[in-house]
C-alpha cells in the first residue's frame, strides 16, 4: 500500500489498514476510533470543529467514530503531533507576522501554577512595566 496513514491521536503509522476504513476501526497503539471527523480530509480545525463537505451532517462529537458518508481518511490524521500549532496559535502567528510584530507566546508552565489572582497580577506590571 502506497499510503501511509497516521492516527489522528497518538500519530503513530496505521499498519494493516483495510480501505474504505471501516467505522469501528481503531488505533493498535492507543486504541483510539479512526472513523472521526478529526481523521477526515474535510476536517476544518477552525477551532470550532467544522466540516468542509457541505452537505455532511453535524457530528457532535468529533473524536468519536461515526457514520458519516462523505468521511475521506486524511493521511496525516489531525496532525497532533508535538511541533503542530492550534488553530488559534496559528492565527495569532499569521497576523503577528503580518503587522511586523513578535506573537505573545501562550500560557506558561509557570503560569499554571500560579493563582489567577497571581496571573492578573502579573500581567498587569507586565503591562504597566
Amino acid at each position: 500500500m502506497s499510503e501511509q496513514f497516521r492516527c489522528w491521536h497518538c500519530d503513530k503509522a496505521l499498519e494493516a489498514l483495510i480501505l474504505p476504513m471501516s467505522r469501528r476501526e481503531v488505533c493498535a497503539t492507543c486504541g483510539a476510533d479512526q472513523h472521526v471527523c478529526k481523521m477526515c480530509v474535510f476536517f476544518n480545525d477552525s477551532g470550532r470543529g467544522d466540516c468542509k463537505e457541505e452537505r455532511a451532517e453535524w457530528v457532535s462529537d468529533r473524536e468519536r467514530a461515526n457514520f458519516c458518508d462523505y468521511f475521506k481518511p486524511s493521511e496525516s490524521g489531525a496532525n497532533t503531533g508535538s511541533n503542530a500549532k492550534s488553530a488559534n496559535e496559528q492565527a495569532l502567528a499569521d497576523f503577528a507576522e503580518l503587522f511586523g510584530d513578535t506573537p505573545k507566546p501562550s500560557a506558561k508552565a509557570e503560569d499554571k501554577e500560579k493563582s489567577a489572582t497571581e496571573i492578573a497580577e502579573q500581567q498587569l506590571r507586565d503591562l504597566l512595566g
